[in-house]
């Protein structure tokens, strides 16, 4: 038998001949992909509009150039706008529990794409509340915040669902404060936000989005806490009406015999002033004073017979267990 040897140059040849086929198929040109619906992307701003409210909706993509297309926007089946790059739209709310149907058709060289944005205007209402801020019996006004209060923020939405108003305990609550998701405080039928004020920060911004359960309808709101200073006034007790709430004390109040003087520190926390935290310190003419009451915002002055003149009379108040937190008050008194 005989057996034919190739020679080297032939199989070189077949090698290169293979290499050089298979290089020309990998770099063949492919299909370019057509572009989807979920290509673009919608913006909403804002994204629960408040009743008559604007709305802008803007389109974006990191796949098709929209600059260059015919958009068309449609509200309610009728035209409102249309443009080469036209990627925004703005328009104004209804009424509260109404809709608006938004439909932008973008023509595109391979065909049609078209999306379709539903705008429900609702209204949502937050309410503060300083739970732990000192304020004096059967006071009108609201207790405000100083550092290191507890502050309750209460969502109350107002969504409407078909002609029925969606229950606000069946909602869920998604919270931020000063932009910051907080997870824990987040939930289902969590429609209220506890936090404590920051001594660094005197303002908070916080922030909620409460969505029914199905996450067709939703509202949402936020509010700007700002803390104050906690001040102490001062004012007299007579012994026949008791304390004298409607005019407090100033410089020159005038005590004849027995007297006592009242200190009341507005939005100092806790609003148990008797806490052993909030350590009183009175003075008269800068020497410490004792409080000879229970009640360490008590003080009792007597004027012994024959004794006339002018002492300044102040109060320090420092919490304990909260450093940044503290207060005083002067006035001078005559006797």
């Amino acid at each position: 038998m005989r057996f034919k040897f190739l020679s080297l140059s032939f199989f070189l040849s077949l090698s290169l001949t293979a290499s050089i086929f298979i290089t020309t198929f990998t770099v063949a040109p492919s299909l370019a992909l057509a572009i989807s619906a979920s290509d673009i992307s919608v913006n909403i701003g804002p994204q629960n509009p408040n009743p008559n409210e604007s709305t802008t909706i803007t389109l974006s993509s990191f796949a098709a150039n929209l600059d260059s297309v015919l958009i068309t926007w449609s509200v309610d089946g009728s035209v409102a706008s249309a443009g080469i790059g036209k990627k925004s739209f703005s328009l104004q709310a209804g009424s509260a529990g109404s809709q608006k149907r938004v439909t932008v058709k973008i023509s595109m060289p391979d065909g049609e794409i078209n999306k379709t944005i539903t705008i429900r205007p609702s209204v949502m209402t937050l309410l503060w509340e300083a739970t732990d801020s000192y304020i004096p019996p059967f006071y009108k006004g609201k207790a405000l915040l100083s550092e290191g209060s507890e502050v309750k923020i209460v969502a109350m939405p107002e969504v409407k669902v078909g002609t029925t108003m969606a229950n606000p305990k069946n909602m869920t609550y998604s919270w931020k404060k000063d932009f910051n998701p907080d997870q824990q405080a987040s939930g289902y039928a969590k429609n209220f936000y506890i936090y404590t004020t920051d001594f660094l920060e005197n303002s908070s911004t916080v922030s909620v989005v409460a969505q029914t359960i199905d996450q067709k309808f939703a509202s949402e709101s936020s509010i700007t806490t700002s803390s104050i200073n906690p001040k102490i006034t001062f004012y007299r007790r007579d012994f026949s009406l008791g304390t004298l709430w409607d005019q407090a004390l100033s410089n020159g109040h005038q005590i004849m015999g027995d007297d006592t003087i009242i200190a009341v520190p507005y939005y100092i926390s806790p609003k148990e002033i008797r806490t052993p935290s909030l350590v009183f310190r009175w003075y008269i003419n800068e020497s410490p004073v004792k409080a000879k009451s229970y009640f360490k915002n008590i003080m009792p002055l007597k004027v012994e017979d024959g004794m006339s003149g002018k002492a300044e009379l102040r109060l320090d108040i420092e919490n304990t267990e909260k450093i940044y937190q503290t207060a005083s008050h002067k006035i001078d008194v005559q006797f």
